[in-house]
């Protein structure tokens, strides 16, 4: 089954705390079907001094969230799209934005 979201594809979250903000993915988990989005779903990490950080404190990160709650933002229109798939003439795999058709991407290169 092809990706649907890769990384570095821009993103708006469609449900939970953070609805209705957009960013890039930065990991993707296929295996637990999550992703890590910039600047979404942040929490604080209360971290004690060590050598590395000698300060210590409250550290803030992205924790990932449900790849179901994401949806990739259409390019032309920049609105929330769902993503299908087409095999051009050369047999690559392409995702294709539904809203406009526009190409998201290469999924996979003809062998």
């Amino acid at each position: 089954m092809a990706a649907r979201i890769k990384k570095g594809d821009m993103v708006v979250v469609i449900a939970g705390d953070d609805k209705g903000k957009t960013g890039e993915i930065l990991t993707v988990n296929n295996k637990l079907n999550k992703v890590i989005v910039q600047g979404v779903n942040r929490v604080y990490r209360h971290m004690r001094p060590t050598q590395k950080n000698p300060q210590g404190g409250r550290i803030q990160k992205e924790m990932p969230i449900n790849a179901s709650n994401v949806m990739p933002i259409d390019p032309e229109t920049s609105q929330p799209t769902r993503v299908r798939f087409e095999t051009s003439s050369d047999g690559s795999k392409q995702r294709i934005a539904i809203k406009s058709g526009k190409s998201l991407g290469v999924v996979a290169k003809a062998k």
